[in-house]
């Protein structure tokens, strides 16, 4: 299987109060084309260091990131900048949506950056926002929507440019049951479709709509297994994930 993503001795240090304090320590991780990876950990164990490190939105200290073959870890701010625009989707536990944009212009503009037509960014849009219930908030600011139409509003705008890789730090973290249920639902459905996830969760539940359980502790992988598909959650009934309309 062809990787998306890859690392080599990946490391990230930090330093607290002049004491260095290393969150991630020599993280070797393979995660092939079209793969869902849930990754867990106890508090501190350096998930959301390791997630971060991979979309480019924290420098690592030492060892290599590789996206799609190509080595990425030595990009410039800039160019990591467009990679995400083109191949990366990153949904955050806080939704980080544009205050001053519609939740229209929030999902559309990633893919008119990626190149998309308008016409297209406009369908993928009413695909995203109807498969996760939101087609009627989409002239809303988001200062208008509760907390878990936001998040499903930062999952539609990840996922607009369609990007080789998805990633996830705790998407539903701050949800209710219903809200998860959305979430997990469009989740599976463009896993089923191809989709390379890796998301970061401490919920064991969510964790086992994955293929993959990577388990962190103090920064280093303790526990690298496949979900056998007896354990996996189930594609349809009540509350679990199921088939969504294109």
């Amino acid at each position: 299987m062809s990787a998306v993503i890859r690392t080599v001795n990946l490391v990230k240090i930090y330093q607290s109060g002049g004491v260095p304090v290393t969150a991630v320590d020599g993280v070797d991780l393979h995660v092939g084309a079209g793969e869902f990876v849930a990754v867990m950990g106890p508090s501190g164990s350096g998930k959301s260091t390791l997630v971060h490190m991979l979309g480019g939105l924290d420098a690592r200290t030492s060892g290599e990131i590789w996206l799609d073959g190509k080595r990425v870890d030595t990009l410039s701010e800039s160019a990591w900048a467009l990679l995400r625009r083109d191949k990366v989707g990153f949904v955050f536990q806080f939704f980080n949506l544009v205050a001053n944009m519609t939740v229209a212009d929030n999902v559309e503009l990633p893919a008119l950056l990626s190149g998309a037509t308008p016409k297209q960014a406009r369908e993928r849009r009413e695909y995203l926002l109807d498969a996760l219930g939101l087609t009627e908030r989409a002239e809303a600011p988001p200062a208008q929507l509760a907390g878990g139409e936001q998040q499903r509003v930062a999952l539609a705008r990840a996922l607009a440019n369609e990007p080789s890789l998805l990633l996830a730090d705790e998407p539903t973290g701050n949800l209710d049951s219903r809200n998860t249920r959305d979430v997990l639902r469009l989740l599976g459905e463009v896993h089923k479709k191809g989709q390379t996830i890796i998301m970061v969760t401490h919920d064991a539940r969510v964790a086992s709509l994955a293929d993959r359980v990577v388990s962190l502790l103090d920064g280093q992988i303790v526990d690298d297994g496949v979900i056998p598909v007896t354990r996996r959650r189930p594609k349809a009934g009540a509350g679990d994930v199921v088939e969504l309309r294109s």
